[in-house]
């Protein structure tokens, strides 16, 4: 490898905008792990993918569309979840499968698949633009903000919701939050890892960090390391191999998973340490 690789403008947008994602995908997709939300990026990705049909089908930068729409969803389904008692899984179900549905009405209205609507499915980090990597940088650095700001709500809102509407924390508003800046964190993240892969970079760093038996913040800091090394090693074998970028992230970060999985069967990982869902939540804060 050679330092050349980081004299390229694109090379310089994509490593900068994938760290940001990566970094933002981690720290969302670890309260949505622990919310027993896994799927649900893949599901505002899904129906983000009805937008982003929308939006090239009327001629609107697809990305403002995919926006509104996946906000609208995430929103909707969440208030629908709450007012009927609908689970989680069935609630997600719908989402993922109505935008997809959505989207390739649109699509055939529009006369098929172009290369548009297929970077969009596959991820083109290398392609990402310098408005692009502004506006990821600062929807990053704003959702990140309030999530520091919010810390302590949307702590004891994740682990015990009943206590924490005895300390006066609005619940609810917490979890409309958290629906909220996750929607915007899938369309964000779809440049990187594309619509069809979206929900391995929230959910793979944080399983495997979970494995390790920590406090929250450690885990929190864990799923970083891993989530950023697999952006950043990834996009370098992609570019250096020619071959896809997302693809390449993903089973980094399922290497990354397997090799866990193998020192805690070997037991070179705590197996006393409990999980982290089942940890007080005192300790959460060291």
């Amino acid at each position: 490898m050679t330092l050349e690789i980081f004299s390229y403008g694109f090379m310089q947008r994509a490593l900068v905008s994938g760290i940001a994602i990566a970094l933002l995908c981690s720290v969302v997709g670890l309260f949505l792990v622990l919310r027993r939300y896994s799927l649900f990026g893949d599901a505002v990705a899904h129906s983000s993918f009805g937008g982003i049909a929308a939006g090239l089908l009327i001629g609107i930068y697809p990305m403002w569309t995919a926006y509104v729409v996946s906000l609208v969803s995430a929103l909707v389904i969440t208030r629908i979840k709450q007012k009927f008692d609908i689970s989680g899984e069935a609630s997600v179900a719908i989402l993922l499968s109505s935008g997809i549905a959505v989207g390739l009405i649109l699509i055939s209205l529009s006369g098929g698949f172009n290369v548009d609507i297929l970077s969009f499915l596959f991820g083109s980090i290398l392609l990402v633009s310098v408005e692009d990597t502004v506006l990821i940088l600062g929807l990053t650095g704003i959702i990140l903000i309030v999530i520091l700001l919010l810390y302590r709500e949307l702590i004891y809102s994740t682990f015990n919701e009943e206590q924490a509407k005895v300390s006066g924390i609005p619940v609810e508003k917490m979890n409309y939050l958290i629906v909220f800046i996750a929607g915007i964190t899938v369309v964000t993240s779809i440049q990187l890892v594309g619509i069809l892969l979206i929900s391995a970079l929230f959910v793979i760093p944080n399983v495997t960090a979970i494995m390790y038996g920590r406090s929250f913040k450690q885990t929190a800091l864990l799923s970083i390391a891993f989530a950023v090394s697999s952006v950043i090693v990834g996009i370098l074998i992609s570019y250096l191999f020619d071959i896809t970028p997302s693809g390449t992230i993903v089973m980094l970060s399922v290497a990354i998973f397997a090799v866990t999985i193998g020192l805690k069967w070997m037991g070179l990982i705590d197996h006393s340490k409990m999980p982290l869902k089942k940890l007080s939540l005192s300790n959460h804060f060291i």
